[in-house]
């Protein structure tokens, strides 16, 4: 079976940096867990950037959210020194969702893809959704305690999203973690 983790935004602006939160310092470990599950087993890695220019404010999104982040070039754009980013492909993406990246899947041909990363409820569930449309008989997983959203309840309001449209939702013991 040909399986593709896809580590969504593990960055330092979201993690300790300007959108950070406890809750995704939390799921570092976790997630450095499952990237060495996936090299053990040999399935693919791709690690995605959220990745803004200076210009960042003037755009659509820095207007719904005035919070520069991920500005490529700075010490936020680069991902957790925490997480082992060897022999993977490391994918810029400009927005949430990426068609690109979809397409990335769809060249690979995949049997089972897997998400995790931040935040659940912007980019997690942006890029699910996209990979669900894309490859509606691949078989498309999140593991909800590597992941974690702006709050609890977008985060579970976004799990609930995936999971109405056919993205499994995965309750490991790693999610007992991050909820306590």
């Amino acid at each position: 079976m040909k399986k593709l983790l896809l580590v969504i935004d593990m960055q330092n602006d979201f993690i300790t940096g300007a959108l950070g939160s406890s809750q995704a310092q939390k799921i570092v470990p976790a997630v450095s867990a499952k990237i060495e599950e996936y090299r053990r087993n040999g399935g693919k890695i791709i690690f995605t950037r959220d990745t803004h220019g200076a210009d960042y404010l003037s755009t659509q999104e820095g207007k719904f959210l005035p919070v520069p982040h991920c500005i490529e070039g700075t010490e936020g754009h680069l991902i957790t020194a925490e997480l082992n980013t060897n022999d993977c492909e490391v994918f810029d993406k400009p927005n949430f969702g990426s068609l690109e990246l979809a397409q990335k899947a769809t060249d690979g041909n995949y049997d089972e893809i897997e998400l995790c990363g931040l935040c659940t409820d912007v980019c997690v569930v942006s890029n699910a959704l996209i990979l669900r449309a894309r490859l509606p008989e691949v078989k498309i997983k999140v593991d909800a305690g590597c992941c974690a959203g702006v709050s609890a309840e977008s985060h579970n309001a976004a799990l609930l999203v995936m999971k109405m449209c056919h993205v499994e939702v995965l309750f490991t013991e790693a999610m007992i973690e991050v909820i306590n």
